[in-house]
C-alpha cells in the first residue's frame, strides 16, 4: 500500500505492484504514480522502460526524500486538495493509483481531477482491494470485523470495493475515461498446501484460473485500466 494522506513521517515500502504495472502500454514516456510511497513502482517501471520519466506524489516528506532518488520528480501534498500549478500544466501517458483510492473520502472525484492530466489515448491504471474475497467472507462469517494496520480492513481505509462495483463507482466522474479492462489477482483456498504438493506452475495456474472464472470470490485485488478519449478524434 502507498501513502498519500497519512503522517508526514510515515514510509511505505513494498516490492511494487507487478500485475498492475503489466497493464501499462508499451514504451510509456511520462508516468505519474499517485501515492508513490518510497518509489518501488518507479523502480519496476524504469527497469522495463529505461527511458520513461516517472513522477510521483506522496503526502509523506520522508517517503519523498527516498522516492526522489528513484524518479524524475516527487510532489508532497494532499491529493484531496487542489493540484499544484506546475502539475496541472503537465500531461502523462499513464497515471497510476495502486491501493490509494480506498483511503480517500471521494475517490471518484479525485480520479476525475487527475484524469484531466492524461494524454488522449493514454491510460489510468488502478488497483483496489476486493472486500468480498473468499478470505474476507470467511472472516466476516466468523464475526470478525476488526480494523488492522494493513490489509483490506486497514484502519485508514474509508471506501470498500468489490470486483463488481469498483469500476462503476471509480469511473463515474471521469467522463473522458473509458473502461479498457478489469481483472483480479489473488489465490484459491489451500494455496499453502498446494505449494508443497504441486509444481509451482500448477498452483499458479489454479490461482489464475480461479481469478478469471470467479474474480469476485478469489480476487484479492481488482485491477482496472481505463483509456482517455482523444480530444482530436470525432466521437
Amino acid at each position: 500500500m502507498n501513502d498519500v494522506s497519512g503522517d508526514q513521517g510515515r514510509i511505505y515500502k513494498n516490492h511494487g505492484n507487478r500485475p498492475l504495472l503489466a497493464l501499462l502500454d508499451d514504451e510509456p514516456r511520462n508516468v505519474l504514480d499517485v501515492g508513490c510511497g518510497a518509489g518501488d513502482n518507479a523502480d519496476l517501471i524504469r527497469a522495463r522502460y529505461p527511458r520513461c520519466e516517472v513522477h510521483g506524489i506522496t503526502h509523506s516528506a520522508a517517503e519523498a526524500e527516498i522516492a526522489r532518488a528513484r524518479m524524475t520528480a516527487c510532489w508532497v501534498f494532499d491529493i484531496e486538495k487542489d493540484l499544484p500549478a506546475d502539475l496541472r500544466a503537465m500531461r502523462f501517458d499513464a497515471v497510476i493509483f495502486s491501493h490509494v483510492l480506498e483511503h480517500m473520502r471521494d475517490p471518484a472525484a479525485i480520479l476525475g481531477r487527475f484524469s484531466r492530466l492524461v494524454l488522449g489515448g493514454g491510460c489510468v491504471i488502478i488497483a483496489v482491494p476486493n472486500a468480498l474475497s473468499w478470505a474476507m467472507r470467511w472472516q466476516f462469517v466468523r464475526g470478525d470485523f476488526e480494523y488492522r494496520p494493513d490489509g483490506v480492513l486497514d484502519d485508514t481505509h474509508l471506501r470498500f470495493f468489490t470486483f463488481v462495483t469498483a469500476d462503476r463507482y471509480l469511473l463515474s466522474k471521469s467522463k473522458n475515461l473509458n473502461l479498457s479492462s478489469k481483472s483480479a489477482t489473488g489465490s484459491v483456498p489451500l494455496w499453502w498446501l498446494r505449494r508443497h504438493l504441486l509444481p509451482k506452475r500448477w498452483s499458479t495456474f489454479i490461482d489464475g484460473l480461479g481469478c478469471r472464472i470467479w474474480p469476485n470470490l478469489f480476487g484479492d485485488q481488482v485491477l482496472i485500466k481505463a483509456v482517455a478519449a482523444d480530444p482530436n478524434c470525432d466521437s
